[in-house]
């Protein structure tokens, strides 16, 4: 472990920094060694007290690292009790032992990890840059911050002075890019800039649920700072509650993951970059558009969401397709890796940008990005603009808010009030009429201020239905419980988490793979999306079936090991095509297998990967039934998810679904009402998601309530009598379908 020399409070300055130093504790770090340093760095925010640990090996063995790590951290430091502000929940960080190698593509993420303020439950986002890698070279697997500060502070982690810091926090630096391109300045007086990098929370969560985590790097060809976010669940909330403004870490080590076999690590990882030198500039073109080359792929397939997720398509999105962005906004022929050594290179962004609204109204900025989801957070309000675009993306960065479930719950607001559940006196006068982007970046504002209605919009969709009805039942006299039913059909919102921004309605894998997720409805655990409705590969119901198993397992993988999955799922390997499951791009992830024995010296087989996955999670299930959020009843999603609830979205592609009345219910639509027309479909779409739910639930080991049967918790070693309590309240036999 990281042997600590001394630890001490005292009120001087600590150069370069602004605040006084409260903490300070002197280590050696440990070295890297096939991919760990096996010490996680503790620190106790009310007692101010800083402890390097050995990481335990049966958590090494068991949980692997990045989201696993984060999960056991998470639920041992917890009980059924902790809500996301009490003091001792965790909030966790976690790289893994592929992340930080720069020999092969895609190893500078890692996994932030807490019981969020929307789920009520443990969540995890992932982010890339150099953050962890530099974190690794510091000695630490993980960082786990418990407690909650008098007064706001920053973490510093210096590897080279051997010295851990807790310092005070300015309190005019609040925000989120502006302050951390700050610190990586100040910290970097004695070293390179890019040995430098940060986590910062902005001011928004200090005032809304969907606080992100920024993290923050040098980029050398652009000569600034960038970010990218753990942006899903409110770590930034969580983070900004502790009164932990930003953790700065910083190593001029070697950036070496210390393999145990050099030449596989090379070899394994010069054919991935051959692979995506051949495959993406033909196919995905991440490297010209990033993730923004999604929306017109997706638009082609009534899959982008348009006014609250109503529609799939819209005349105007070719003015947000990603060749505009590319042509207009990106710089061409510059390394967009967010860490060194991947050429997918997707980490887009420009200079030059000049804001029109808020604090910082007429300067020229930076913006990293915009990916997909940001651009789709502007489409689902009937927006088709990427000067908004860019706004509401730096403003969200900027005041550390997430942009998706932001831009689901603007959508949901709009749609709440073009239908007379809200006035304008509950919006404080703001009109929310399609399109309306003033009164958009005007709510992105106030939610970030905890202002307006827009303190009652940062607090998630799950709470603002509620609110809503109250209102509506209120003013009207009307019946509460209708009015909630009502607003249930088109908040798009599962497990307390908003939903990620790709239209299912024709989608049954995705709809699975949203209301199965265990941390909400995102995309991270199971994009099934384009496998299902645009390359049609798995159009059984037993190939959808089989992907919410397998493709889960695979993504939770790549979040414990800490390795960005885009290099896989989003470029297939020329032989794919010769596996029997061409889906499953096999052939990459063999060269990703590959990497990974060569990291550790182990002979693993996928069968391996996949137990670890499952074990970890299945550990997750019983995170979230122990804190009251794992049944069948949490897995069911919002009818809009399923198909169309209102007679406009119907008729938007008549056509189409009285095909799909005739030939898939075996209704005949002549002569009925459109509202009977409705009934119909999701009376049947609901009966398969049921029928789906109940051969997953088979598949993953859960009796019918989604709940882990003994044989389950026995394979993984989970059935100790504390988690056969747990199970014990929710298990049952006889399906509710």
């Amino acid at each position: 472990m990281a042997r600590v020399d001394r630890s001490e409070r005292d009120d001087q300055a600590a150069p370069p920094a602004v605040g006084r130093r409260l903490a300070r504790v002197s280590y050696e770090p440990c070295d890297v060694e096939h991919g760990y340093t096996d010490t996680c760095l503790h620190v106790d925010l009310t007692t101010l007290e800083v402890e390097p640990r050995p990481v335990p090996r049966e958590m090494r063995e068991k949980f692997i690292g990045g989201r696993g790590y984060c999960l056991k951290l998470v639920f041992d430091g917890t009980n059924a009790a902790t809500r996301f502000d009490s003091p001792e929940n965790v909030l966790a960080v976690a790289g893994g032992p592929l992340c930080g190698d720069t020999r092969f593509p895609g190893t500078g993420k890692s996994m932030a990890g807490t019981i969020s303020p929307l789920t009520g439950t443990f969540i995890d986002s992932n982010a890339g840059g150099t953050f962890f890698p530099l974190t690794k070279l510091c000695g630490f697997d993980a960082v786990a911050v418990t407690g909650k500060a008098s007064t706001d502070v920053i973490i510093i982690v210096d590897g080279d002075a051997r010295e851990i810091s807790i310092i005070e926090a300015d309190p005019c630096e609040d925000g989120a890019l502006t302050a951390a391109a700050g610190w990586i300045e100040r910290f970097a007086r004695e070293g390179q800039l890019r040995n430098v990098a940060a986590l910062v929370a902005g001011v928004g969560g200090k005032h809304c649920a969907w606080g992100i985590i920024n993290s923050v790097y040098y980029d050398k060809p652009r000569a600034r700072t960038r970010a990218k976010q753990f942006g899903r669940g409110g770590t930034g909330t969580v983070m900004r509650g502790k009164g932990l403004r930003g953790i700065v870490v910083k190593s001029n080590r070697s950036k070496a993951n210390a393999p145990a076999d050099e030449a596989g690590v090379k070899a394994a990882g010069s054919e991935l970059r051959r692979v995506i030198t051949e495959i993406d500039p033909g196919y995905m073109q991440m490297q010209r558009m990033g993730t923004a080359g999604l929306v017109e792929m997706l638009c082609e397939f009534h899959l982008v969401p348009v006014r609250n997720f109503q529609y799939g398509q819209h005349p105007d999105a070719h003015r947000v397709f990603g060749e505009k962005f590319a042509k207009s906004f990106f710089r061409k022929k510059v390394p967009d890796g967010c860490y060194y050594g991947c050429n997918l290179a997707c980490t887009k962004g420009g200079e030059g940008f000049e804001l029109k609204t808020g604090p910082f109204r007429g300067q020229q900025v930076a913006v990293d990005g915009p990916e997909y989801e940001t651009i789709a957070a502007a489409t689902n309000i009937g927006v088709f603009d990427v000067a908004y675009t860019l706004e509401y993306n730096w403003y969200c960065d900027q005041y550390g808010i997430d942009t998706i479930s932001l831009g689901n719950a603007i959508g949901f607001a709009f749609e709440a009030y073009q239908r007379a559940y809200l006035t304008a006196d509950d919006t404080d006068g703001l009109e929310l009429t399609w399109g309306n982007s003033a009164a958009a970046i005007e709510l992105l504002h106030q939610i970030a201020q905890g202002t307006g209605f827009g303190a009652v919009m940062g607090r998630g969709v799950e709470s603002m239905k509620c609110w809503i009805a109250r209102r509506f039942a209120g003013r009207n006299g009307a019946d509460y419980d209708g009015a909630l039913a009502e607003l249930e059909k088109f908040a798009m919102v599962c497990k307390g988490l908003e939903f990620s921004f790709y239209s299912t309605k024709e989608s049954l894998a995705q709809q699975g793979g949203y209301g199965y997720a265990l941390k909400g409805a995102q995309h991270d655990e199971a994009w099934l999306i384009a496998l299902d409705q645009i390359k049609n590969e798995i159009p059984t119901f037993e190939q959808k079936a089989e992907a919410l198993r397998w493709f889960p397992l695979v993504r939770t993988w790549f979040n414990m090991a800490g390795l960005c999955k885009l290099p896989w799922i989003d470029v297939r390997h020329p032989r794919a095509g010769e596996e029997r499951e061409p889906a499953k791009n096999l052939p990459s992830l063999r060269l990703i297998l590959d990497y990974y024995n060569a990291s550790l010296g182990t002979k693993k087989t996928l069968d391996d990967l996949l137990f670890e996955s499952e074990c970890v999670y299945t550990f997750h299930k019983l995170f979230n039934l122990r804190q009251g959020r794992g049944t069948r009843e949490n897995d069911r999603i919002p009818a809009r998810a399923m198909g169309p609830v209102f007679e406009n979205e119907y008729e938007s592609r008549g056509a189409h679904y009285d095909e799909y009345l005739s030939e898939a219910v075996g209704v005949d639509p002549t002569g009925l009402e459109t509202s009977e027309k409705i009934r119909r479909i999701q009376q049947y779409r609901q009966a398969q998601y049921e029928r789906m739910t109940d051969v997953v639930y088979d598949e993953k080991g859960y009796d019918r309530n989604g709940v882990p049967t003994l044989a389950t918790l026995q394979r993984f070693g989970f059935d100790t009598p504390d988690i056969i309590a747990i199970v014990g309240k929710h298990a049952q036999v006889e399906s509710p379908a």
